[in-house]
């Protein structure tokens, strides 16, 4: 049995886990991040664009999920802006993860990241809930760091008509990845863009469908093709 909330949970003056489908008795996590800006000290809203853009990605996420037992939940961030060197929005990530541990106890957890969220739980990927990661669109500058993905899963979905973060970059990343990731993947949506706007109901497939398979390997097809684990030029889906 599957209750929905929005209670906040944790403990400090500002829980950052927002659970939006908890069961009874999870037996799994995803944890969705949305995208912010570079540098911003303004405080978050549920009614900001990236936080709203979330909205219908959790929906479609929630309803293809392989288990009625997995928790699926947001993070709130406290500040807009990855803020340089202070990596605001990864502090709240590993915090939220922390929460969601002494909610439910150990939970494998697939990190969904948009954008600044992307770059989040690329970062994030090093904390011991988590097993996979998958990055939409992603803000993964040249030289992001991978070593913390030793053993997780990394897929990362990215429009080839973004203007606002670089698919070059998202592949530079994930090549790198392969000295450390558990077959790492990508491909590209063709006539996406960054706010997976065009073509958005296969961008919403499509990513439930890989949460989906990253829950339950044996039992969900990967609905990538296998030239998305080369090293050379990723799919374009």
């Amino acid at each position: 049995m599957t209750r929905d909330s929005g209670q906040q949970t944790g403990t400090g003056t500002r829980a950052l886990l927002l659970p939006r489908s908890l069961p009874s008795w999870p037996r799994a996590a995803v944890l969705v991040l949305h995208g912010g800006q570079a540098s911003s000290e303004r405080p978050t809203s549920p009614w900001q664009p990236a936080a709203l853009r979330m909205r219908p990605l959790v929906r479609a996420v929630t309803a293809a999920l392989p288990h009625e037992d997995v928790l699926v939940a947001q993070v709130r961030y406290r500040l807009r802006g990855w803020n340089a060197e202070r990596a605001d929005p990864l502090r709240d990530t590993r915090r939220a993860l922390d929460e969601l541990r002494e909610l439910t106890g150990p939970l494998p957890t697939v990190l969904l990241g948009h954008s600044m969220g992307g770059r989040a739980a690329l970062r994030a990927a090093g904390h011991p809930q988590v097993c996979a990661v998958l990055a939409l669109a992603p803000w993964w500058p040249a030289g992001e760091p991978v070593a913390q993905t030793a053993g997780r899963r990394v897929i990362a979905l990215h429009g080839n008509r973004d203007r606002i973060t670089s698919a070059a970059e998202t592949a530079d990343c994930v090549r790198r990845a392969r000295e450390a990731a558990a077959r790492p993947a990508m491909a590209v949506v063709g006539d996406g863009d960054h706010a997976m706007l065009r073509r958005h109901r296969f961008w919403h497939r499509t990513a439930s469908a890989v949460v989906a398979h990253l829950l339950d390997p044996d039992g969900v097809p990967d609905p990538l093709p296998e030239e998305s684990y080369g090293g050379g030029h990723f799919p374009v889906l």
